[in-house]
């Protein structure tokens, strides 16, 4: 069993910027594909980005240009670069990762328990 543990949010005013980070509870052989959701009051969670094991990237258009998604495999870690933050941009942070536990096993996906983000002046 592994958890995803985030953190890195916060308030922050319009135009700032925030680093979030997802990074396994445990040590694990690797990630796949981890992704970045969000969800704000009243809305549906929504993709915001995402990263395969072989590092292809996605953005949702609402994010590209000011999102930046990247991992580091020796640290088991998955970061979500926020910059020119603004208030839509205010929501409860998720992350989802297709985890490898041990070499051979099978992929065995989880979330983390999220992580507040919230932009106003």
């Amino acid at each position: 069993q592994v958890q995803l543990v985030e953190s890195g949010g916060g308030l922050v005013q319009p135009g700032g910027s925030l680093r979030l980070s997802c990074v396994a509870s445990r040590r694990i052989f690797r990630f796949n594909a981890v992704v970045w959701y969000r969800q704000a009051p009243g809305k549906e969670r929504e993709l915001v980005a995402a990263i395969t094991g072989s590092g292809t990237i996605n953005y949702a258009d609402s994010v590209k240009g000011r999102f930046t998604i990247s991992r580091d495999n020796a640290k088991s870690t998955v970061y979500l670069q926020m910059n020119s933050l603004k208030p839509e941009d205010t929501a409860v942070y998720y992350c989802n990762a297709d985890v490898l536990i041990y070499y051979g096993t099978k992929v065995e996906n989880y979330w983390g328990q999220g992580t507040q983000v919230t932009v106003s002046s």
